[in-house]
Formats: C-alpha cells, structure tokens, sequence
C-alpha cells in the first residue's frame, strides 16, 4: 500500500510529502509528477517517483494499485478542462481498486466561477464509487503574503471585496489536515470544510501590514471591473483576472468565511494565524 500525491512539487504538494515523510517511511510515499528533476530532493531521500501527466491519460495506466491511498491535487491549468483531467485520475484509481481518494476542492459555499471546476470534479468523484474524502480547502495565506510587493510600493491593499471576511490559512496547514486524512482511518465517504480560525477583512489585513511595517498601508475597495483592469495591467490574462475577481465578489457575500473548524481538528493544532504568516513573508 502507497500513499500516492499527485502534483507532488507543487506549492501545496511539496508540504503533503514533507510532512508525509515525519509519519510514514519514505518507501510507502509515492510522489507523481511531470518532470522528474524537481522530485530529485524527494528521490534521493527514498520516495517513488511516478511521471504522469492530467493531459496524457496513459500515463495514469498501471500507476495505483489495490489499497493505495490518493491524493488528488486541483490541477491549476484554468484552460485545459480540469474537471476532465481530475476524471483521468478518478477512473485510474477506481480501476485499480484504491482504498481512498483524497480531492483538494473548494468551500461549499463557494459559488464564484473558480468553484465550478470543483463542483463537477467533486461529481465525477462522489458517483465513481471510489471511497472518497472530499477537501473542501478555503483560501491560503500565501495568495496574500507572497504578492507583498505592489502591496508595499503603493500602501496599499487593493480588493474587490467590501467589508468580506476571508477565513484563510497556510498551505502547511492544509496540507496537515491532508496528512492527517491520508494517514488517518474513518475519513471514507466524508466533506470537510476547511479554513483557518479566525476570520478577517481586509481593512484588518491592511492594518496588520502596517503594524508590521510600520508604513501607513489603507485598504482600497474598488468596483470587480476595476480590479479587472489591474490585474490585467499587471499581466494577468483577463480570464484569469476575472475569476480571481469573482472569487473578491464571493468574499463581499461571505462566501469563504469558513467555522467548521475541520481543519485545526484534523491538524490537531491550531491554524496559522494571518499575522504569523505576513511575519514570514516579510522576512523573506
């Protein structure tokens, strides 16, 4: 039995396998992944490697085996049909008779457009017949702390997002709550809604920034149109722009305002505060 991740040297990926290898011997995680050369570091340190592609179906033939456990992370190719790229991995791992098929998805209260891929991924699964534990993941801290830049240079924090609170946490702290379902029993056929504890807005965000750095950052609420224009002046291609706006309009709603407190339970440890997270970001 393996312990299979898929985008293993992704930003979140990466985090799954460390702390994977603080729990399980090296040899039982499998880590899946496009180009083999940046899963050297996990290589040499005793994890498998398996090249596949969501683009390339056959490259999944073969690659799980009865009683593994999975880990499917969202692809990030907007454009390429997600939902069709996770359904590859989802009839590979029912093929093969896995154990557990793990989905980084979306809030459920999510209803912006970045939600729609999830949805019909969290379908495919949920109707595949494949046990399955949905990861209902909220928004990282990292969306935030690593774009400081324009942040710092202007003073400003620019959202289309009102007064909207954001329950975010660090992808550490997802990816413990991963760990802890992967490595964990009871977690077949079960929704968690995962956040960090404490709620903020981006006036709050703002004010933080500054505590920190002692430059006086406001918070600047702008229309999704403007937000749009931004971003795309800022190279962003504008369907790309456009959904990271929508999600800014979800968060008006309270849409990512997440209180189940599924993901500091699973973690067993309190969620990175917002704070700590700006903290590093800052020294980095």
């Amino acid at each position: 039995m393996s312990i299979v991740v898929t985008g293993a040297t992704g930003n979140l990926g990466r985090h799954v396998v460390e702390q994977l290898l603080e729990k399980v011997p090296a040899e039982q995680i499998t880590a899946v992944v496009r180009n083999a050369e940046k899963a050297a570091d996990f290589a040499a340190r005793g994890v498998k490697i398996a090249l596949a592609d969501y683009n390339a179906p056959a490259s999944f033939d073969g690659l799980f085996a009865a009683g593994d456990k999975v880990l499917l992370i969202s692809g990030n190719e907007f454009d390429k049909g997600r939902v069709q790229q996770h359904t590859i991995v989802i009839d590979a791992a029912k093929a093969a008779g896995v154990a557990l098929l793990a989905y980084t998805s979306a809030p459920g209260t999510l209803t912006a457009a970045l939600a729609d891929d999830h949805r019909g991924t969290e379908e495919a699964l949920t109707t595949s017949g494949v046990p399955y534990a949905l990861l209902r993941n909220g928004w990282y801290h990292e969306n935030y702390t690593e774009n400081l830049a324009p942040v710092l240079e202007h003073s400003a924090v620019v959202a289309a997002a009102g007064e909207g609170r954001v329950s975010s946490a660090s992808r550490a702290d997802y990816a413990a709550a991963a760990v802890a379902v992967l490595t964990g029993e009871g977690h077949e056929n079960k929704t968690y809604e995962l956040g960090g504890d404490e709620a903020w807005s981006f006036a709050e965000y703002a004010a933080e920034l500054s505590r920190q750095t002692g430059k006086e950052i406001g918070y600047s609420a702008v229309p999704t149109d403007a937000l749009i224009g931004i971003l795309t002046g800022a190279g962003l291609p504008e369907p790309f722009a456009a959904i990271l706006a929508g999600v800014d309009a979800s968060i008006e709603k309270g849409e990512l305002v997440v209180s189940s407190g599924d993901l500091s339970r699973l973690a067993g440890r309190p969620a990175t505060p917002l704070a700590e997270a700006i903290a590093v970001a800052l020294k980095g």
